[in-house]
């Protein structure tokens, strides 16, 4: 059974200042379209979920083979985004939901959890730090759609996790890669200043 790879993009940003996390420069690119990359070397099917504000970010996108999911209504939290590029899914795919500002990311760490999925078909597969600390991506089998497609609020896939804890494995990925996520200026200046 296929799995489709679906990138939240519609976020504001807001503690940003103004800038925009999904447009800073990482190896050259912007991140956005860098994450977009290390997500079509899997070879699945990708989905973007963009704001219908935010033009530079569909135009970072450019000439990729992604589709572009429109978010009606970003302000609305992350469901808004989530219930609007699951509904773009095929029935019957799974779901691995990949947040568009993990910028240690690679496609490496992505086909280790897309792997995982041949042992446990039925888990949601969790990425995961060095040391355990749960983050993403997390692979959703096709069964828990429905739930998906039901959210609201800001919360993304929480409750979701949080009912099927049982279900919810983790698959370790090197260093912290799965919960690097930079939110404002000074953490993007930090993280570059301890790559360089």
């Amino acid at each position: 059974m296929s799995v489709v790879i679906l990138i939240l993009a519609a976020g504001a940003s807001s503690r940003m200042r103004g800038g925009d996390k999904c447009l800073e420069v990482v190896d050259g690119l912007p991140l956005l379209r860098q994450v977009a990359l290390r997500c079509l070397a899997t070879g699945c099917p990708v989905l973007v979920a963009l704001p219908p504000d935010r033009p530079l970010r569909a135009a970072a996108l450019e000439g990729l083979a992604v589709t572009q999911v429109a978010v009606p209504d970003p302000a609305q939290g992350m469901a808004a985004s989530l219930v609007a590029g699951v509904a773009q899914v095929p029935e019957g795919a799974a779901i691995l939901l990949m947040l568009a500002d993990l910028p240690e990311m690679t496609a490496q760490d992505l086909a280790a959890v897309l792997a995982a999925r041949a042992e446990h078909p039925d888990a949601i597969l969790r990425g995961a730090a060095a040391d355990g600390t749960p983050g993403h991506p997390v692979l959703f089998p096709p069964d828990v759609r429905g739930e998906l497609l039901a959210l609201t609020g800001d919360e993304g896939a929480r409750s979701v996790l949080q009912r099927h804890k049982r279900r919810v494995l983790p698959v370790p990925l090197p260093d912290r890669h799965a919960v690097t996520d930079l939110d404002t200026p000074e953490v993007w200046a930090a993280w570059r200043a301890a790559r360089a």
